[in-house]
């Protein structure tokens, strides 16, 4: 559960801003998107090495990013 500490003079919005940023950092949509579908291990695998190529690939100049 994430907890936001306000003080009693601040702004709501200045609140919501920090909850949004406190969210984001914990990850929770994307891990609750992640267990929507199963995917095998080796799926995950390959996606992963294909990332490494590309930014591989981008790395060296072959590709244009």
């Amino acid at each position: 559960m994430l907890v936001i500490d306000s003080k009693d003079c601040e702004n709501i919005d200045k609140a919501l801003k920090k909850y949004k940023k406190k969210f984001e950092k914990s990850k929770t949509l994307l891990q609750l998107r992640s267990r929507q579908a199963f995917t095998k291990p080796s799926v995950e695998r390959r996606e992963v090495v294909l990332k490494a190529i590309y930014k591989q690939q981008i790395a060296s100049g072959k590709i244009e990013g």
